[in-house]
């Protein structure tokens, strides 16, 4: 990723989702308990951000260890039943430890027709990576995937930043897609050395919720269900011109709260509300949505 892009996203295009459908929503599960650092795994350092902030150094962080462990016992099941029951699919972006320690997640993506996607082998970023050890780390990663899911993932998204090489490693090993992108609600396309497409899905950080962990971020579910519902209506409008895509980023052990849950709920209602109103709306996972937009573009030089 050696470039960067100001120009506008499209406002007016023919291009549309399946059916004829202006909106895309992907739900993305992230799958990171187990792979996050803790000096009872040989780590330097423990992880110092869960419910407080408070990076305890040079002993165990116990504390920090079971709030990591709750995502997986109780935060999980919360939301992935809820997903199961409205009969909608889930992307799962699985770092490649915590599936070893969580396999069943991915029995209930092959039963669930949801999707996995490559989120590292360890829970932090790749940006000091080499080369060499990123490619390292992608194999490690997709190589767990593959024995509990029986195939390699199509996608692909950092934690935080990506490195300089990551795009160019992914498309070198043959992946569909990535999410390392931040920069609108279009996806694009790119060419691959070998000239083959690569398309580039945006992400989100604000219809996230993380933000229930950031001060001045979200304190109620309703603040979460509220803010996204906004985000909902504002996309919808303008997909009546142009498509769009709507990112929802989920966390087993933040939204898997009791008192937070609550908000899936309520965006799940919205969106079946505003479905119901516009028949606009296609909540897909990412490979699905990648392939899609692959194909509406097959004919055509990648441009965006």
């Amino acid at each position: 990723m050696s470039h960067r892009l100001f120009n506008p996203q499209i406002s007016r295009s023919p291009l549309r989702w399946p059916e004829g459908r202006g909106l895309a929503i992907s739900f993305v599960l992230n799958i990171e308990e187990g792979a996050e650092h803790h000096l009872s795994a040989g780590d330097a350092g423990n992880e110092g951000v869960h419910e407080v902030v408070n990076a305890l150094h040079g002993v165990p962080d116990f504390c920090m260890e079971t709030h990591f462990e709750y995502g997986a016992r109780a935060g999980y099941p919360r939301i992935a039943r809820r997903f199961i029951d409205a009969g909608l699919p889930l992307t799962l972006n699985v770092c490649g430890r915590a599936l070893g320690m969580t396999p069943w997640v991915a029995r209930d993506a092959l039963a669930h027709h949801s999707e996995l996607c490559g989120h590292g082998w360890r829970w932090e970023s790749p940006a000091h990576f080499s080369a060499p050890e990123e490619r390292a780390d992608i194999a490690r990663t997709c190589a767990a995937i593959r024995a509990h899911w029986g195939r390699a993932p199509a996608g692909w998204h950092c934690k935080s930043s990506a490195s300089a090489h990551t795009r160019t490693l992914l498309q070198e090993l043959g992946f569909a897609y990535d999410s390392n992108d931040y920069g609108g609600e279009v996806p694009r396309l790119e060419a691959t050395p070998a000239g083959a497409p690569y398309v580039v899905l945006p992400y989100a950080f604000d219809t996230n919720d993380m933000r229930f962990y950031q001060q001045g971020g979200f304190v109620h579910a309703e603040d979460f269900a509220r803010y996204t519902a906004a985000a909902v209506d504002c996309l919808l409008e303008e997909a009546r011109h142009a498509p769009r895509l709507l990112t929802i980023g989920l966390h087993t052990r933040i939204l898997g709260r009791p008192a937070r849950i609550g908000a899936l709920d309520q965006i799940l209602a919205h969106i079946g509300r505003r479905q119901e109103e516009t028949a606009a709306i296609w909540v897909a996972t990412r490979e699905a949505i990648a392939m899609h937009w692959r194909e509406l573009h097959r004919h055509a030089a990648p441009a965006q």
